[in-house]
């Protein structure tokens, strides 16, 4: 969700920082605005992600070449999008908008409350053409539904859904038939991730552990809220079964994806800096061991994936920014070590 990009009384800064083996080749592929959860179609040709650019007033879809060439609206220009993901035919695309509750962006979060997230009950998420058409609603529940990505092995749709009261991970057929609930723990879980053979799951989690912690939780919950500065990653299997939680920062870690092999986990945290809005890329094994950094770049950076044939990611940074609250997509080389 596009709220994870930390603007908040931050200025974006560019830090020149040689790199780790792991990328080399970084590509600014979009120039401008607020650039985010960037990710390949099936081909590795084309890009979908979601963008506040002129003229709207908040996120809305777009596609473009791998090159940065091409960019157009796939949205319907309404409301608010997230979470884009082509689907396995490389003709279609799922998102999450608000345009059926109408036509303006939804109101902000109250920061009075502290940094939180808004989880806007008005996000259901669609099935489209890649040109923009929209197909079918493929969520209904009250409440917020987001966070979909697709596997392009088997076609399911995991996503986050408050459909069972709490946020918690769903899955269903690309066109919205079979859904069934993953996760059943009090607390946040989003963000989530098959691996590529379909057989292993990835998510961000806020499980709260006091009592205090819980009535918090649930009180900005029922305000269509969500406190993100503290999350950690969790594996599983498909299904949710022998959940295990992997990170164990006490920060804020997300925008988890597996690696080609699905072995490791590539991701996104401010580990080396609670509490603020300075994240890098991280790559840890599946079971938690084998923490490494990949990414220096000293600002904000997240929303990694590889592509199809896994030479190259793709992530959204405010690396080079030229004005606050810029972030851009990039693209690099990925060099794996092993």
């Amino acid at each position: 969700m596009k709220a994870t990009i930390f603007t908040l009384g931050f200025v974006a800064a560019a830090v020149a920082v040689a790199q780790p083996a792991y990328v080399s080749d970084v590509r600014q592929i979009t120039n401008g605005g607020e650039n985010a959860e960037a990710y390949w179609s099936p081909d590795g040709k084309r890009i979908i992600f979601q963008s506040t650019r002129s003229p709207y007033q908040c996120d809305q879809e777009f596609i473009m070449n791998a090159d940065g060439s091409n960019q157009h609206l796939v949205s319907t220009g309404k409301g608010r999008t997230t979470c884009g993901y082509f689907l396995p035919d490389n003709k279609h695309i799922i998102y999450a908008s608000t345009h059926l509750t109408g036509d303006a962006c939804p109101a902000p979060p109250d920061r009075s409350k502290g940094y939180v997230w808004g989880v806007f009950p008005g996000y259901d998420i669609f099935l489209a053409t890649d040109d923009g058409k929209i197909e079918k609603r493929l969520t209904d529940a009250p409440g917020y539904d987001a966070e979909g990505t697709v596997n392009f092995k088997n076609g399911e749709v995991v996503y986050t859904s408050l459909a069972s009261g709490d946020l918690d991970l769903w899955t269903m057929h690309p066109d919205g038939s079979g859904k069934k609930q993953l996760t059943k723990t009090p607390g946040y879980d989003g963000g989530p991730v098959l691996s590529r053979d379909g057989k292993k799951l990835v998510w961000r989690a806020n499980y709260p552990k006091t009592p205090a912690d819980m009535d918090r939780y649930k009180s900005l919950l029922a305000e269509n809220l969500t406190a993100p500065m503290k999350m950690e990653l969790m594996v599983a299997d498909a299904d949710g079964s022998n959940a295990k939680q992997i990170t164990n920062f006490g920060c804020a870690s997300f925008a988890p994806t597996f690696t080609p092999d699905g072995k490791r986990i590539l991701f996104s945290s401010n580990k080396q800096e609670c509490d603020s809005r300075k994240f890098e890329l991280y790559l840890i094994n599946v079971d938690g061991t084998g923490l490494e950094q990949v990414t220096k770049f000293g600002g904000f950076t997240a929303f990694p994936e590889f592509s199809p044939d896994g030479k190259t990611i793709v992530f959204a940074s405010d690396k080079d920014a030229k004005t606050p609250y810029e972030f851009n997509i990039f693209t690099a080389t990925w060099r794996d070590k092993r």
